[in-house]
């Protein structure tokens, strides 16, 4: 369920995040770099993840500016986004399985940072600058943050089950 006031957000984007971290936490480096059968290892999902948080605060920063925003990201449309997210894992790829866990945990303070220096006013009173939608700011951080670790926590559970077959 989605948060809808600045109030429920912390607690939301915590309590996800905790999870995600737990899950993770005891993985060695080589168990989180393990292609799975769509090439994609536990250390890219954790890198995506802390990537759209910093996509997210960018384009917040950039619609306040009143400069334009990109969806999903610059020179990409949603109908993109495999494509989107194959070069971004491949951009990652050279990364340790520690360096694809900071950003993550870097990226997350900056999401509870942004959320506590807003209102509800600014959070959900009405769509992000920018976005082209009516999603409001709140929204969005709760796709980056919550729901973006919702699903990482998901998919690994997936692969770890799978592995252990």
């Amino acid at each position: 369920m989605a948060a809808t006031t600045r109030d429920e957000l912390p607690a939301t984007n915590l309590k996800e995040y905790r999870k995600l971290e737990a899950l993770i936490a005891d993985l060695s480096g080589e168990q989180a770099t393990i292609k799975d059968d769509d090439d994609t290892s536990i250390k890219d999902v954790i890198g995506h993840r802390a990537h759209w948080i910093d996509l997210f605060l960018g384009r917040y920063e950039d619609g306040q500016a009143g400069k334009e925003v990109s969806f999903p990201a610059p020179g990409y449309k949603w109908n993109q986004l495999k494509a989107y997210n194959a070069a971004l894992r491949e951009a990652q790829a050279g990364l340790s399985w520690d360096e694809a866990r900071e950003p993550l945990s870097a990226n997350h303070a900056r999401l509870v940072a942004f959320v506590t220096r807003h209102d509800d006013a600014d959070l959900y009173g009405g769509p992000m600058q920018g976005a082209s939608n009516d999603w409001t700011p709140g929204r969005w951080a709760q796709a980056a943050g919550p729901s973006h670790c919702r699903s990482a926590a998901k998919h690994i559970r997936q692969i770890l089950k799978r592995r252990a077959r």
